[in-house]
């Protein structure tokens, strides 16, 4: 890793507040792919918003599912207190890459990646990490991210300082081999209770030292000032997440209108309930 400088007085625009990396919100590049793809599709047309056609792209359906459980795993990581500093989406090195959230405590610096394979079996042992069976390179993403930003805060300090990584899985099942996986795996209903777990090894004055570092884009990032919108993509994808829900409600009202067609409802009777049905999919349209 080259060397990395740390630059006391940024100037910025008169009369502005310095920005740090505590405006990222969770999820946040992987919530600009989402919307990025979905912006290239058109839009529904009456049609599918009446019969719950899902607005997501099947294109964008994983930087969907990712950003979901990034802001699952900040719900978590919101609970650890005061003591802890808490950094969400942090960019580094000189791209696009990013560390899904960065820990700061008494108990240690963290950098955390975060999987969502909700619904799918998850098996870890060593360096080998694996969905439904197929091999995937999460742990050594995780294990990456660890050593480089290990790397780069110890230069922004000038002494070393350890980040340790986790690899943090949501997986309806989650099991492990007999050799231990290589970085620390975790579901994201235990990340909270296993930091706050650990004993003890920066100071107060430390923890406070390093949080300051963390929250320095030129600690992680070449570019070290660039303001990002991050509140117009939050409430975007928020707009996003309920028009999938009002489509899910939509499709699940059409199949029970159907049961009651096949049930031999009244012709009266399913002809007012389908009117019904029909008037409020034409009003929410």
């Amino acid at each position: 890793m080259g060397e990395h400088t740390i630059t006391a007085d940024r100037q910025r625009p008169k009369g502005t507040a310095p920005l740090t990396l505590r405006a990222r919100k969770p999820g946040y590049a992987v919530m600009q792919q989402c919307l990025a793809i979905q912006a290239e599709g058109p839009p529904r047309t009456a049609r599918q918003r009446f019969w719950g056609h899902n607005p997501l792209r099947p294109e964008a359906r994983s930087w969907f599912t990712g950003a979901i459980g990034e802001r699952q795993v900040a719900t978590q990581l919101e609970q650890l207190g005061p003591d802890f500093t808490v950094l969400h989406a942090v960019p580094i090195g000189t791209g696009t890459t990013d560390i899904d959230h960065v820990v700061v405590g008494p108990t240690g610096v963290f950098s955390i990646n975060t999987k969502n394979h909700s619904g799918h079996a998850v098996w870890a042992g060593g360096r080998t990490l694996m969905v439904n069976g197929q091999r995937t390179p999460h742990l050594h993403r995780a294990l990456t991210e660890g050593q480089r930003a290990t790397s780069l805060l110890s230069a922004a300090a000038g002494v070393p300082i350890l980040v340790q990584p986790i690899l943090v899985v949501a997986a309806a099942e989650l099991r492990f081999g007999k050799k231990s996986p290589a970085a620390v795996i975790l579901q994201p209903e235990h990340v909270g209770r296993w930091v706050r777990g650990l004993p003890r090894v920066h100071s107060d004055e430390a923890v406070r030292f390093l949080s300051m570092l963390a929250e320095e884009r030129g600690t992680w990032h070449v570019d070290a000032v660039v303001i990002d919108d991050t509140l117009r993509h939050v409430q975007r994808f928020e707009r996003l997440e309920r028009e999938i829900a009002d489509a899910r409600s939509r499709r699940s009202l059409m199949r029970r209108a159907r049961v009651l067609a096949v049930l031999a409802v009244p012709a009266g009777g399913l002809l007012g309930y389908w009117w019904a049905v029909a008037a409020t999919a034409m009003a929410a349209a």
